[in-house]
């Protein structure tokens, strides 16, 4: 019987070592996209105590981020802001992962700087969303008027690809994808740095962020803290090794090929910004959202709650 007994408890105890160490796995959400280029390598290393699932649709990722089931997630600054808004407050970015990816493409060698574009046609994608927004934005303090054709990406990549059109705006990574297609395409703006150029509050063009529910924060700051120096790690590998990240972003479904994955790399914007400089440079780009459709941030801009930074 004293067998039994400790047999059971030794079956029970392992029960419960096996409950919570499922319980202490962090399930990770990032996009099939910029915000998760960064990320592959930490993808690569197959660490136990995280669950990363790429997603193509932010549909998806989002509906799991407020369902619960996802504890991290890689969105884009303004649909965190949404997020914020919908569960009211519960949500902090912990983390910026992806400045601009925002790029004038030209087929030409006319366009020097954004007073080059007055008059011109310029196809681009992200009709009534931050690409747009972005773009009249920096027009606007230029003093340019542009007549801006909306199209879908794959259809101005086809375009541009085949010489049929002048000048366009696109992300990374169709804007690599463009530039392997046709050698006299050349990327002749960053919309980062022209951002910077007409912004004088200290933001930056930051599109992309990693984000948790506030609940899952407070109960797992440690594990938090160690993810995103993990995450900061992986983004310095990508940055500082290209043809091997490259593999990894094509391992992850993010472009066609390697090669390509090689190349979007430097104009990936890839950055990492944690703690108080959160704010400081998100922020401000989010209220040119705002002033240009306020439902693009959710209705109202976040709370100073929104900006997450870490205290022992």
């Amino acid at each position: 019987m004293k067998k039994i007994v400790v047999l059971l408890m030794v079956l029970l105890l392992a029960g419960c070592a096996s409950e919570k160490k499922e319980k202490e796995v962090l399930n990770i959400g990032v996009f099939k996209g910029p915000t998760g280029i960064g990320a592959v390598e930490l993808i690569s290393h197959e660490y136990e105590d995280y669950s990363i699932e790429m997603y193509a649709e932010s549909n998806d990722m989002v509906s799991r981020v407020v369902n619960g089931d996802l504890d991290i997630a890689a969105l884009p600054t303004n649909l965190a802001s949404n997020l914020y808004n919908k569960l009211n407050g519960d949500l902090e970015v912990i983390a910026l992962n992806c400045l601009g990816v925002l790029y004038i493409l030209e087929n030409g060698e006319s366009i020097k700087s954004v007073n080059d574009l007055k008059g011109k046609t310029i196809l681009c994608n992200g009709q009534g969303a931050n690409p747009e927004f972005v773009l009249r934005y920096i027009l606007e303090k230029n003093d340019v008027e542009a007549n801006l054709e909306f199209k879908d990406a794959s259809e101005i990549v086809t375009l541009m690809a085949s010489g049929q059109a002048e000048i366009c705006m696109l992300p990374v990574p169709a804007c690599t994808t463009v530039m392997m297609k046709n050698s006299d395409v050349k990327a002749v703006l960053d919309l980062s740095k022209e951002y910077e150029k007409v912004t004088d509050d200290g933001s930056l063009l930051t599109m992309g962020c990693l984000v948790s529910r506030k609940g899952f924060i407070e109960n797992h700051k440690e594990e938090i803290e160690l993810f995103l120096d993990r995450y900061e790690e992986s983004v310095d590998y990508v940055r500082n090794n290209p043809p091997e990240a490259g593999e990894m972003i094509f391992e992850a479904g993010i472009t066609p090929n390697a090669k390509i994955g090689e190349l979007c790399i430097p104009y990936a914007g890839l950055t990492f910004i944690r703690n108080k400089e959160i704010k400081d440079v998100l922020e401000g780009y989010l209220e040119v959202l705002y002033t240009a459709d306020e439902k693009s941030v959710g209705g109202k801009m976040p709370d100073d709650d929104f900006y997450y930074s870490y205290e022992k």
